[in-house]
């Protein structure tokens, strides 16, 4: 049978890949840039809706139902399709299912903005997350491949920039596009670019190597199987508590601007503000956070940030509107970017080549789509008892699932990597 094999640039297969000085060097300068700039332009287009959702509700009549079901519609999708992505990906390669995940995403982008009634609008939105949905799974592990084993955790923090730049600069983008030509002319345009850069990132991918396949024994593929990565005794409890910071810091930072506005008396643009010191942390504390775990392991870096993302969450019904808001939610960035990293990173080095995006996509399916259903959730509360009930209960769960993952990692060998 066949199996996805990694190649460097060089053309080694991965049982014989290792790099040099001249070779990582050539990796951190311009192969995982590239990488970089591809992870900005797969998140580029769906970070248009939401600062453009006004626009499109105007120019539509929508109501405040049917203008956040554009938003979910693709949030939802999106974190369902990473579990078929990531099975694709093992399937059809790692560069097929990135091109979708950019090209892919691009194409029902330029689609929105040609489309003149509301149902079309929902219908390519959630095609736009189904296509989506392999990226991640994809690009992480041919990330940490061409990067090697011992600096995968901070190649993949430094590929994480490129999403978190998406989300600050597709707004001031796409506003300034919108005011000259309208909001289709945000997503027509920025599509098109996007649409490109996906076509030539797959023909550099192909020349690096990273399209090819190799022919490998069956028995060989079980034994790496048997060999490779920690007991699921082990490892099914660090995914999930991984898993659960996103799922419930990334739930509690969507009501952040009610909160700001309704319980703070803050203004709408101190709300939009304090939002962004959020996601700014995703520009430094991803990349340090993969270094750390190269050193220090990947066990230690997530259970410290589980163990403080409880805390966290409760702490929102005890500040006001100043510094103290501004502390609390810089370290929510920080928790929320520095598990993305090194969960992946974790992940990848403990399953074989023959699932290991499957996995991938499982994780990216609970950690992607997992906040989309939590925020409706949290919203209900928040409509019948008010946002301390809210958020208190989002950090007691938090706070249960990192303490049972912890019992059962440490009753299961602990930290041993």
């Amino acid at each position: 049978m066949y199996r996805w094999t990694i190649l460097s640039y060089t053309g080694c297969p991965e049982e014989d890949f290792s790099i040099g000085k001249s070779e990582t060097r050539y990796v951190f300068l311009v192969v995982l840039p590239l990488f970089v700039l591809a992870h900005f332009s797969h998140h580029l287009v769906s970070a248009l809706i939401t600062p453009l959702l006004p626009f499109i509700r105007d120019s539509f009549s929508l109501s405040y139902t049917r203008a956040g079901l554009l938003v979910s519609g693709f949030t939802i999708t999106y974190g369902i399709a990473q579990l078929p992505g990531g099975w694709l990906s093992d399937r059809l390669g790692y560069a097929s299912l990135i091109v979708v995940g950019i090209s892919g995403v691009a194409v029902f982008g330029l689609l929105f903005g040609l489309t003149a009634s509301y149902a079309p609008l929902l219908i390519f939105l959630v095609l736009m997350g189904f296509a989506g949905g392999g990226y991640h799974p994809s690009a992480s592990p041919l990330v940490s491949f061409a990067a090697g084993e011992n600096k995968s955790g901070r190649a993949l923090g430094i590929h994480q920039i490129g999403g978190t730049a998406s989300y600050f600069l597709a707004p001031l983008i796409a506003v300034g596009i919108a005011k000259a030509f309208g909001w289709r002319g945000s997503f027509m345009l920025l599509s098109a670019i996007t649409l490109m850069y996906g076509i030539v990132f797959y023909l550099l991918l192909r020349r690096w190597g990273y399209t090819k396949f190799e022919r490998h024994d069956d028995s060989d593929l079980n034994k790496e199987t048997q060999l490779q990565g920690e007991p699921l005794r082990r490892f099914v409890p660090v995914v999930i508590v991984s898993s659960a910071i996103q799922v419930f810091m990334f739930s509690s930072v969507s009501f952040i601007p009610l909160y700001v506005v309704d319980s703070l008396s803050g203004s709408k643009e101190a709300a939009a503000a304090l939002l962004s010191v959020s996601h700014s942390a995703g520009l430094w504390a991803g990349p340090l956070a993969g270094f750390l775990s190269d050193r220090l392991g990947k066990k230690p870096i997530i259970l410290f940030t589980a163990a403080i993302s409880g805390p966290l969450i409760f702490l929102l019904n005890h500040v006001s509107l100043g510094a103290g808001i501004v502390v609390v939610l810089l370290f929510f960035g920080v928790a929320q970017y520095t598990s993305m990293p090194v969960t992946e990173a974790y992940i990848i080095g403990n399953t074989s080549r023959k699932n290991r995006s499957t996995v991938l996509g499982i994780y990216y399916l609970i950690s992607r789509g997992g906040p989309g259903l939590i925020t409706v959730l949290l919203g209900w509360l928040t409509d019948r008892y008010g946002f301390h009930t809210a958020f208190g209960s989002a950090a007691a769960c938090m706070g249960a699932v990192f303490a049972v993952c912890t019992v059962l990692i440490i009753k299961n060998g602990g930290f041993r990597e």
